[in-house]
């Protein structure tokens, strides 16, 4: 699982498709003691007294039975590989240690940083409200938080002390008391909600790393402790509704607390929203962002302007003239007055960058080596870097090398008043599988001033999105203390502002959602339209009818008239709408909304677009989404391999399926010839959903990185693959 940067660092690290590091052996172990959470069969607490009795030197520590069966203890590493044997234990979960790389905490404001205190437009300051932040810890001691820390649990460690992981621990995280502060810091920097009350639960280690199971077992502690609500600004890359987190998120809200996800940062893709975001009653969040000047690299002659993302720990970029732009080489020696292109690899952004400036490089770019966007980190507090870092495309900096080929290039810097947008990284929906219409609403997450340890840091991606609608729903429940989780949700879904891009015309709704979220209207609200966002699933048949129930209130003293705007007539589509109703002072009502659909009149794939429903002046924008016979969903996901805990000759696989396939294959290729080493693992009778295994050692081949071709034979005989890396110890 993952914390949710590709943005940043940390935040790369959070939102990663990548291979959990592999649990050392037995052997390779010290004589301390480890704490681990297990997944069980049965009854935990039934265990937890078969434990004590016939396992006494292993320390129970907590059971968990609200949202999974779990059990969480501590032991000498060689006890714990004993217990393996035990037909009860489901899986074990190591906990991962890794080498400190500091972290800058020096004060990062800009002209264009977003103070989260700015969208609460309200007069309400989330006092008395319980928040509890799943993340990786937060800095309890920084002036801005700790009036309003109350408490918290390390799922990590298990002990009662939820602080960031410093760097005599391992890498050291900032992550966690950022989010904490968009949420609720009440110092320098105010935070949405600054009277909220604060509780951390600590489930992501050094590094931001941690399980499933450790996120799972820091949601049942914050639904036992009595949170209104949680922030887990955290995911993974698989895009599927049953995923145990996402699963886990769906029961805390049964339980009425109300839980808000980051969408990931794998934008701009479709199908990018992973778990737990993905969870149906989750309160899922992508990034919008703020007006703002934003540079570009352009060419005249060819009319061509090349966005830029500054890195962080970079300075600004702030070029006035043009200068000529060359290649980064082993053969290239001095680069003075010149901006430096570099390929994006294996070496770090900050060696990379390093190179360039100490060869008198003016600025220094960085283009993907994939498609899409990306941030990496240059940060260095012993020797930052002195020339600005941005990254750019894959496909600009091709663009860059091809025009450099005969005569040198020469790029301009220039400046873009940006309009209100969606962040290119924002993870795109929807969700496989049931076809949800994912993220629900958007917030700002670009640019984003907050708290970290030691001082102040401008970061950006959904997880400084998420806390933005955390806060929001502090403000809520402090204006509407009697309302239900439902309620409270719908009210800001309902309110929210669908935005526009450059043309004109709504960002489609697996974008955006309901749109950018508004407290004041949202705790004003005279309507709330409970789920709001129309998915009416995946349509094979030549023509079907699907009916969705939606539900109105009323929460005025006065009666209300609601009519739908019919949409623009298109072919192969047709609805059957209530053109108006009325709703008493108060009153609840539930209404059909009718899509009919003939799939030979139409193109396979997604279609979305928006209804609209009139109250008055007020109009009402609601999403919807079906998708005629196939899509180009991904159709597997989630690769993971791993030694398994405490044994030094078995390694654990898992592998999501979205949908039956005949089978599966994963073939190892060299990463840096792409030529064919072997196969590594092929999976019989594979399932819809989450598939596992064990390799044993002596079956895994040679140690080395290798590229992981994972092919799968689909029900009608074709066939669909993707790629990641794995590395085998």
């Amino acid at each position: 699982m993952r914390c949710f940067l590709v943005i940043t660092t940390i935040l790369a690290t959070l939102f990663m498709p990548t291979i959990i590091p592999a649990a050392p052996s037995p052997a390779d172990m010290p004589d301390e003691k480890v704490s681990i959470i297990i997944e069980v069969e049965g009854d935990p607490e039934k265990h937890k007294e078969y434990l004590e009795a016939y396992y006494p030197y292993v320390d129970v520590v907590a059971t968990y039975d609200k949202l999974f069966n779990g059990i969480a203890l501590q032991g000498d590493p060689g006890d714990m590989a004993r217990m393996d044997s035990l037909d009860f234990i489901k899986a074990i979960h190591p906990v991962s240690k890794y080498e400190a790389i500091y972290q800058s905490s020096e004060e990062t404001e800009t002209s264009n940083s977003v103070i989260p205190a700015s969208i609460n437009d309200t007069d309400y300051t989330g006092e008395g409200v319980k928040v509890g932040i799943i993340d990786t810890g937060i800095d309890y001691n920084h002036p801005d938080l700790s009036a309003n820390f109350v408490d918290g649990y390390d799922l990590v460690d298990l002990d009662d002390d939820p602080m960031e992981t410093i760097a005599s621990q391992g890498m050291p995280t900032l992550h966690g008391t950022h989010v904490a502060g968009i949420i609720a810091a009440d110092g320098k920097i105010k935070g949405v909600a600054p009277d909220a009350d604060i509780y951390a639960y600590r489930a992501l280690g050094p590094g931001g790393m941690g399980t499933s199971v450790q996120v799972i077992a820091a949601l049942e502690q914050a639904v036992e402790d009595g949170m209104d609500v949680i922030n887990l600004s955290l995911g993974n890359s698989v895009n599927g509704p049953d995923y145990p987190t996402s699963i886990a998120v769906n029961r805390a809200v049964n339980l009425g607390v109300a839980v808000v996800i980051a969408n990931g940062n794998s934008g701009p893709k479709n199908w990018t929203v992973g778990s737990p975001a993905t969870a149906a009653k989750a309160m899922s969040v992508g990034a919008s962002t703020m007006p703002q000047k934003v540079p570009y690299l352009y060419e005249p002659a060819e009319d061509v302007s090349i966005g830029l993302t500054t890195m962080l720990g970079s300075p600004a970029w702030t070029l006035e003239k043009d200068y000529p732009i060359v290649q980064l080489t082993d053969q290239l020696h001095d680069a003075h007055g010149k901006i430096v292109l570099i390929q994006r690899g294996k070496i770090p952004f900050y060696e990379k960058a390093k190179k360039a400036q100490e060869i008198g490089a003016v600025a220094a770019v960085i283009y993907n080596n994939e498609e899409g966007y990306f941030q990496g980190s240059v940060e260095n507090d012993q020797a930052p870097l002195t020339i600005p870092v941005a990254a750019i495309s894959k496909e600009a900096g091709e663009w860059i090398m091809e025009q450099s080929k005969v005569d040198p290039l020469y790029l301009e810097s220039i400046y873009k008043e940006t309009m209100e947008g969606v962040a290119g990284f924002s993870s795109r929906g929807p969700v496989a599988v049931n076809w949800d219409i994912k993220p629900d609403v958007i917030a700002p997450g670009a640019n984003i001033l907050s708290t970290v340890p030691g001082g102040y840091k401008e970061l950006q991606g959904t997880s400084m999105a998420a806390p933005h609608v955390t806060g929001a729903i502090a403000l809520l429940k402090e204006a509407h203390p009697n309302w239900s989780v439902e309620q409270i949700t719908g009210a800001l879904k309902t309110t929210a502002q669908p935005i526009q891009d450059d043309h004109g015309t709504l960002f489609e709704p697996i974008v955006q959602g309901m749109g950018q979220i508004q407290p004041e209207l949202a705790v004003n609200t005279e309507t709330i339209i409970y789920e709001p966002l129309l998915s009416f699933g995946k349509i094979n048949d030549y023509k079907e009818t699907n009916k969705l129930a939606l539900t109105i209130e009323n929460t005025s003293n006065h009666e209300q008239r609601y009519s739908f705007e019919f949409p623009k007539k298109e072919k192969g589509i047709s609805w059957n709408l209530p053109q108006t109703f009325t709703l008493k002072k108060n009153e609840q009502k539930t209404i059909p909304v009718e899509l009919s659909v003939v799939t030979q009149q139409l193109k396979d794939g997604i279609h979305e677009g928006w209804l609209k429903l009139n109250q008055g002046e007020e109009v009402f924008h609601l999403p919807y989404l079906f998708v005629s016979k196939q899509a180009d969903n991904p159709k597997a996901m989630g690769f993971q391999f791993l030694l398994k805990p405490f044994s030094d000759d078995t390694y654990l696989y898992q592998l999501y399926l979205t949908e039956q396939v005949k089978q599966v294959n994963v073939n190892l290729y060299n990463p840096d010839t792409l030529l064919y080493e072997r196969e590594f693992l092929e999976i019989e009778d594979p399932k819809a959903g989450m598939n596992e295994g064990n390799i044993k050692k002596q079956d895994i081949g040679e140690p080395g990185i290798y590229k992981a071709l994972i092919t799968l034979e689909l029900e009608n005989g074709t066939y669909d693959s993707y790629e990641t890396e794995i590395q085998i110890d």
